[in-house]
């Protein structure tokens, strides 16, 4: 049997993490321990709820106010007792997170072979998205296997000469949101509405997430300001906040976003989170995630970023680039609701991003390298 590790940080890891984990765990070549930093302790539990999938190691490294370094250090030292214990052939790190990148390193230095999914994401500033694309950088150089969501990733890491072991893979998040999906809806509607009893659900729904450090400060303040614009031009429609709990998103958006059309509301489960998606006219965003897992439910999407490692989305139609700029993200969403030709479009645009059997492919080609 081949021995893996399968480490998990974050929320957005675990929901992508999730498919692989069951299928490694379906299959009798495998022998597969999962352990998780807690990087994001409760969102993080509550996808493996969802999915039926629990940790056999949990570092809970996180503590109020911690430094990046700090937090990098922790990782590669309780991580690298949990390697010397199981001896895994394999680690599979996902993304772009600390976790990830403490987490290749720490098996780097026991030499122990790297899987990364997600490879090849590039934004090609340094600093934007800040720290996740030196993580990731760094995790290209030391990975023993590439499993790329896209042929845009694949062309990313040639261009940095690394051709081996690159694979064309399709992203997990298709395949969790189709299961995601498929698991809601054995339940009621009903119960989701009665969850969120204060929400006009009468009205069209803007669902809105945006928590990145680029974002702090200024250009937050003017996505805020955007916000109660667009909220003030569509009567019909209310938007939907799910605020992180960072205070520097978090204090913003209470001074800013006072409308009685705008609901702030506690970060979202992520069966919540899908529900919501569903129910949506739109998504206004700067999660990565989310610019994924929109277009698989066909809603249009548009970035809060000025740059994104998600170009493919751009290109294929699903997203539009909009930044932090308070008239542009105005001006662009009010002209999508408006010109119906162009939100269809949109919304029926073919998703680069998978079929859905992405976790099918890694099993798959893990067990021949």
């Amino acid at each position: 049997m081949i021995k893996v590790l399968v480490l998990v940080g974050t929320r957005p890891e675990a929901i992508k993490m999730a498919p692989i984990i069951k299928e490694l765990k379906s299959s009798a070549e495998y022998e597969v321990t999962v352990c998780s930093t807690s990087q994001h302790k409760e969102m993080l539990q509550q996808v493996f709820d969802f999915f039926g999938i629990t940790s056999d190691f949990d570092l809970q490294v996180m503590e109020a106010n911690q430094s990046l370094s700090s937090l990098t250090s922790k990782i590669i030292t309780q991580l690298t007792d949990v390697l010397t214990q199981v001896k895994p052939e394999w680690i599979i790190v996902q993304g772009d997170t600390t976790t990830a990148m403490a987490g290749a390193l720490a098996a780097f230095y026991q030499k122990i072979k790297i899987a990364h999914v997600e490879a090849g994401l590039r934004s090609h500033d340094l600093y934007s998205p800040f720290p996740e694309e030196m993580n990731r950088a760094v995790i290209s150089k030391i990975a023993t296997c590439h499993f790329c969501p896209t042929e845009r990733a694949v062309n990313n890491l040639k261009r940095e000469n690394i051709t081996t072991n690159v694979f064309n893979v399709g992203n997990t998040v298709v395949d969790s949101v189709l299961e995601g999906i498929s698991i809601i809806q054995k339940g009621f509607d009903s119960e989701y509405v009665s969850f969120f009893d204060k929400i006009d659900f009468e009205k069209k729904i803007i669902l809105v997430t945006c928590h990145r450090r680029e974002s702090f400060g200024e250009p937050f303040v003017n996505i805020c300001k955007a916000l109660v614009e667009i909220v003030n031009s569509l009567p019909d429609f209310i938007i939907v906040y799910p605020v992180h709990l960072n205070p520097n998103i978090l204090t913003n958006a209470k001074r800013y976003l006072v409308h009685p059309r705008i609901y702030l509301i506690e970060p979202l489960s992520y069966p919540h989170l899908l529900w919501f998606l569903n129910k949506s006219e739109l998504v206004l965003t700067d999660s990565g995630g989310i610019q994924e897992e929109a277009p698989s439910l066909n809603k249009p999407v548009l970035v809060l970023r000025e740059v994104t490692e998600r170009m493919e989305g751009v290109d294929a139609g699903t997203a539009i680039l909009v930044g932090t700029d308070t008239q542009r993200i105005v001006r662009e969403t009010l002209q999508l609701i408006s010109d119906s030709k162009q939100y269809k479009k949109i919304a029926h645009a073919s998703n680069p991003y998978g079929d859905g059997k992405t976790a099918q492919r890694i099993a798959s080609i893990l067990k021949e390298l």
